[in-house]
């Protein structure tokens, strides 16, 4: 008797837990780094985001689309992080 095949997972859940630490990671850092810093913590949040999706994606097994999920995760956290910081610079700009 033959193994059943199993369904893929979703690579979505991947990269959605990437986006989320680099959501939470940017707003951390926007309110606890100091503002002569700011940037260099920003960098390494999103070198640890690089790491996390890396593993994330090791983890998940699957070697069909890896370099192109690990890119997306990625990308995907570098525009979070982008976001999140445009919204303390226009925060910081006008004064709230």
């Amino acid at each position: 008797m033959a193994d059943p095949v199993l369904a893929p997972r979703s690579p979505f859940v991947g990269l959605v837990v990437t986006w989320a630490v680099a959501a939470v990671g940017a707003i951390l850092i926007g309110v606890v780094a100091p503002d002569a810093l700011l940037m260099t913590w920003y960098a390494i949040g999103f070198g640890i985001c690089v790491l996390l999706s890396f593993a994330v994606q090791l983890f998940r097994g699957e070697t069909r689309g890896f370099i192109l999920r690990v890119s997306a995760g990625s990308l995907g956290a570098l525009l979070v992080m982008g976001i999140v910081s445009a919204g303390f610079g226009i925060a910081a700009l006008f004064g709230a």
